[in-house]
């Protein structure tokens, strides 16, 4: 089941075509839900912002780097990212580290 759009709420159950939350009543279309499913999903920085390929983005919080004992700072700027698939949804380069994969929800666009 997806979570509830208005609350993020995992207990969503289907009554008669419809998909409810219990915990916020929130009540919407299953079939609406299987179409945003099947458009493109918009990645979003910490903010709510759409991101592009080519944006440039900071760093809201320190992020250590796996397996070094490298950290981002918050504020490090990074330009022209770039969006692909998967968790970690920004491929990137930061000047001193390298090449790198962040999650847009550690970043804000600038």
């Amino acid at each position: 089941m997806p979570l509830c759009p208005k609350c993020r709420s995992l207990y969503v159950y289907a009554d008669r075509g419809l998909l409810v939350c219990p915990e916020c009543a929130h009540e919407w279309s299953a079939s609406a839900e299987a179409a945003l499913q099947q458009a493109d999903p918009v990645i979003t920085d910490a903010n709510g912002n759409p991101l592009a390929d080519g944006d440039t983005v900071t760093v809201i919080k320190d992020l250590k780097v796996k397996g070094s004992s490298l950290v981002v700072k918050v504020g490090t700027r990074v330009k022209n990212i770039r969006l692909v698939d998967g968790d970690h949804d920004i491929d990137c380069k930061i000047d001193g580290i390298g090449a790198m994969k962040l999650k847009s929800e550690f970043v804000k666009k600038t």
